[in-house]
């Protein structure tokens, strides 16, 4: 706890920035129930993560917050509508800090109501937009799951500090569980908000991330073991988290050299909502703008595969995103820094149930994740639950209803977590994944393959960092080349040649990606070297040897089977819209064994001369015989070269 005269201090400070004319920026923070932390300085917009400047004129590390538009997905190659938000730096010149209690005792409270009240898009569209991503894009194979947001907006006629403020003490004294409460005023805008989410933080080399997923909206008089039982039983809930678990691992797979472990899940319990989490850590000695880079944005609020839910979040939403599903990253400067360390910690959470106030214009935007099984009716729902929960947590209003508050929060109680049988229920979750992402991860040195290379070709699905991290610990020196990179030199110099997944139709008329594809598989077939393909890579294999494809009859986007490869049942993670097809009862066909279900006759896998592939991805945290599956398959590939 903060003593009196950091307080004074920290009070003083917040009234000068509160009354000033001259718009210096003003920053609240509280973080995980903690005290809150006034923060000032000089704004500085910047074009890149890069030119965060994290050190002075002088060369002395400084701190920084700075506020990260969604667009800077352009960073990494990938498409938006962009809006031109800045980059924001605050470089602090000034903290103090206040304790909670004196905080909310100095804040303003009064009523601050809102006119000109609904969403931007309405119910029956939002619905219909829902309808078309599940046909068209997961449908299609474009993805697993994508969020797709609309705005809650309203007029705000008071002082947009003073409102500002009232919503920070609101959420100060109302809201449980966020990972940050925070209040970030600059020139022309402020952002207010309780973010559960912790997308990524970097303290001393330990890297963390910490997927959420899956919504509970309270019930009237808050939640109880019973009605959280029926959320947590829910497949779509518990599947939807596993995907962004999947989809986080490869950024911790591109960004720790030791790929990343699992511990969980908890819950996340708030005053409105309870979610679903997993925490993810790994270790890196990246440069802490580097790991930022390379981890935009969260799956739980843009979609999987990343790159292919940014396309698709800009043909379905109807304009930019602004902030919302970036980040505010806080670097602050590490009193100790040994030769070659990074200068700073990073601290940042996903810019999700925040308030925008702009020129007068209140804007909530909230996002729903849609994955094979949605229903449209249910994610308009969801919607607007998000917004009901940011808008009843900051005490704002409408003037038509200034005393309904339908999701009020109930009375502190003891955490459901505590209660026996959710936590089994939780645990119990644990027996679907595969043990190696769980346990602590070797180098991987002493692997059966030490002393071979692999190239892996990323087909736009990074799926391929978590495999390769997965080469890696059976001792191939592996590295991944982007399909559009790769060279035949490169192709021709490995050992084996692994073709990656990736979003789409096989069958389409042939993109550039897929075309490279095409040629890396039928050169390394043609050569009778060895070659293991999965997932589209597997599709584009079997076509390639005159097997049919065909779509499934219900995408298997984040589906658990057990399968057999090659006379041994394997539990496998599948993320496939599209399947290579024999008659059942097929052993071989077209010069390859097949491994295929006997009563579908959908291909699994394959084998041959020089190459193996497999329809599911073995690196995923779903594939509890993955390890012991790729080892084998990679085996089958070399086995020519070894006889």
């Amino acid at each position: 706890m903060t003593d009196d005269v950091s307080s004074t201090a920290g009070i003083a400070l917040l009234e000068r920035l509160r009354a000033a004319a001259s718009g210096e920026p003003l920053v609240l923070l509280a973080r995980e129930g903690g005290d809150v932390e006034v923060l000032t300085g000089d704004v500085v917009d910047v074009d890149v993560l890069a030119d965060i400047p994290l050190l002075d004129a002088s060369g002395t590390p400084q701190e920084v917050l700075a506020l990260v538009p969604y667009r800077q997905v352009r960073e990494r190659g990938f498409e938006c509508h962009d809006d031109g938000a800045p980059l924001r730096c605050v470089v602090v010149g000034e903290r103090a800090l206040i304790t909670r209690q004196d905080a909310i005792s100095t804040l303003p409270a009064r009523e601050i109501p809102l006119s000109e009240a609904g969403f931007d898009i309405p119910d029956n569209e939002y619905a219909e937009i829902v309808r078309r991503v599940i046909a068209d894009e997961i449908g299609r194979g474009e993805g697993a799951n994508f969020v797709i947001r609309r705005d809650f907006t309203a007029r705000v006629d008071s002082s947009e500090i003073e409102a500002a403020l009232t919503w920070f003490r609101a959420l100060l004294s109302q809201e449980r569980g966020a990972y940050w409460t925070f209040l970030i005023a600059t020139d022309g805008h402020i952002a207010v908000g309780a973010s559960p989410e912790a997308h990524v933080s970097a303290r001393n080399g330990l890297v963390t991330m910490n997927p959420i997923s899956g919504t509970f909206r309270h019930p009237a008089g808050g939640a109880t073991a019973a009605t959280l039982t029926e959320f947590l039983e829910s497949t779509k809930e518990t599947e939807e988290l596993f995907m962004v678990v999947d989809e986080e691992l490869k950024m911790m797979s591109a960004v720790c050299s030791d790929g990343g472990r699992i511990t969980g899940p908890r819950l996340k319990e708030m005053s409105r909502l309870t979610h679903t989490e997993y925490v993810l850590e790994g270790h890196s000695t990246l440069d802490p703008r580097d790991i930022l880079r390379e981890t935009m944005f969260a799956p739980t609020v843009t979609g999987s595969p990343m790159q292919n839910a940014c396309t698709v979040i800009t043909r379905h939403e109807r304009g930019p995103r602004g902030y919302y599903s970036g980040v505010a990253a806080l670097f602050t400067p590490r009193d100790h820094v040994a030769s070659g360390e990074s200068t700073h910690d990073l601290d940042a959470p996903i810019l999700i149930r925040t308030a925008y106030l702009v020129d007068g214009t209140l804007r909530v935007p909230v996002g729903a994740t849609l994955v094979r099984h949605s229903d449209p009716l249910g994610e308009v729902s969801e919607t607007h639950g998000k917004a009901a929960g940011v808008l009843g947590a900051i005490g704002a209003i409408a003037r038509d209803e200034p005393d309904v508050d339908p999701d009020a929060p109930a009375l502190p109680h003891e955490p459901l977590a505590d209660d026996p049988a959710i936590a089994d229920l939780l645990a119990s979750r644990n027996a679907r994944l595969a043990a190696f992402w769980l346990e602590p991860q070797g180098s991987g040195a002493e692997g059966p393959f030490v002393g071979r290379s692999a190239v892996v070709v990323d087909a736009e699905d990074r799926f391929t960092t978590m495999l390769t991290h997965q080469l890696r610990h059976l001792g191939l020196d592996a590295h991944i080349v982007p399909w559009n990179e790769v060279t035949d030199a490169q192709l021709d110099g490995a050992d084996i040649v692994v073709a990656g997944p990736g979003p789409g139709d096989p069958r389409a008329p042939r993109s550039p990606r897929l075309e490279r594809m095409s040629h890396v598989v039928a050169r390394r077939v043609e050569q009778r070297r060895p070659l293991l393909a999965v997932c589209l890579s597997h599709q584009i294999l079997a076509h390639l040897r005159g097997i049919e494809l065909a779509p499934l009859s219900r995408p298997h986007q984040g589906l658990q089977l057990d399968v057999d490869i090659f006379g041994k049942t394997a539990s496998i993670g599948f993320y496939n819209t599209f399947t290579a097809h024999v008659d059942p009862g097929t052993a071989s066909t077209h010069g390859a064994e097949v491994s295929a279900d006997s009563a579908s006759g959908d291909v699994y896998a394959l084998r041959g001369p020089g190459f193996a592939s497999v329809q599911g991805h073995l690196e995923s945290i779903l594939s509890r015989d993955g390890m012991r599956t790729l080892e084998q398959l990679i085996s089958d590939a070399f086995r020519p070269i070894l006889s």
